[in-house]
């Protein structure tokens, strides 16, 4: 959380997190008809920095119950931002790694939260850019709904809507040191 969060409610805890990641691995595994002997015709594509570690614990998933691996790559889509150049602090830009074909491939982008629809618009701009997938389908821990672009997310999580001035905070144990899902009122930040 940030030092001006004030916390109105945990949404999710471990259990809820890990439970939601199953039903939306076997929900990958149905519309893309997995197979032991065929193996796999998608990836998935974690986007910086949480959806990178959702991606990899939703390939495990996979490979524990189907057998087969699941190509993960990581995708960071900071430049490709319609408000990077406006905002007043230097964009973070991070590790960009997909180490297999993408064209002709069904892609399942992951991140933790569904907001206003613009970072999942820069990634997708970012994608076509490295090639052209046979699809891309779109994975979120967590909607909160208050879009302000048309996208809409094939497997959630968890639906929260929220209220201007709320945010959800999706922590995680590989980076942050807790693990769970909160519903924060923001700080005001000048």
């Amino acid at each position: 959380m940030h030092a001006n969060d004030t916390i109105k409610a945990r949404l999710m805890d471990e259990r809820d997190l890990e439970r939601s990641l199953h039903r939306m691995s076997r929900q990958i595994v149905e519309m893309f008809a997995v197979d032991e002997t065929a193996g796999v015709d998608f990836g998935l594509i974690g986007m910086q920095t949480r959806g990178v570690f959702l991606a990899r614990r939703l390939a495990r998933l996979v490979r524990e119950f189907d057998g087969v691996d699941v190509p993960v790559g990581v995708l960071d889509a900071t430049m490709y931002r319609d408000d990077f150049r406006v905002r007043n602090r230097k964009p973070e830009v991070r590790e960009t790694a997909i180490d297999f074909d993408i064209h002709d491939r069904h892609l399942v982008l992951v991140d933790d939260v569904l907001f206003t629809g613009r970072t999942v618009r820069s990634a997708l701009d970012a994608l076509m850019d490295i090639g052209r997938p046979a699809s891309v389908h779109f994975l979120v821990m967590v909607d909160r709904g208050l879009r302000e672009l048309p996208i809409k997310a094939d497997f959630v999580g968890r639906h929260v809507p929220t209220l201007p001035g709320e945010e959800v905070r999706v922590r995680l144990r590989e980076c942050d040191d807790r693990e769970g899902v909160w519903l924060v009122e923001s700080g005001v930040t000048i």
